[in-house]
């Protein structure tokens, strides 16, 4: 699901402290000078992992190995410094929708490489969906991931 543009920009101005309002006549009128300063922003790469349309079916024991393999793979993605942080997620709009990951890797290609390098995704029980993802820079910090790499 796509955020419309305006959308988009009053989320960022309000964290901003700028009125809806103010960003909105900047957004339909490109001559107007923006109410905030402009936002240092970092980017990341998000990886949403869904279950495809038709998974493949396993018997449970297979289905156990597959899950450790695929928090292993999670550790190892962290402890390479290249995973921030993963978690699975609940009360979902879309059931499909199974978790996220968030990677500080520089491109999307290399996050969906890494994506789909999990046992999960190789053994058709999760496809995953990669996009590029900003945040004011300094605004997050994910000091278990830098824990798990400095090990």
């Amino acid at each position: 699901m796509l955020i419309p543009l305006t959308l988009a920009v009053a989320l960022l101005a309000q964290a901003q402290g700028a009125s809806f309002s103010q960003t909105q006549a900047a957004v339909s009128s490109p001559a107007a000078k923006p109410a905030a300063p402009p936002v240092n922003l970092e980017s990341y790469q998000l990886v949403v992992l869904q279950r495809p349309e038709h998974p493949r079916d396993y018997p449970e024991d297979k289905l156990e190995e597959i899950q450790k393999a695929h928090l292993a793979h999670l550790r190892d993605l962290a402890k390479a410094g290249k995973l921030l942080v993963a978690g699975p997620l609940d009360d979902q709009p879309d059931p499909r929708w199974r978790g996220l990951e968030l990677f500080r890797v520089g491109s999307l290609a290399e996050a969906k490489r890494l994506a789909e390098d999990d046992p999960a995704v190789k053994a058709g029980r999760l496809e995953v969906v990669v996009m590029t993802w900003y945040t004011e820079k300094g605004a997050l910090a994910f000091p278990i991931a830098e824990k798990l790499h400095a090990q």
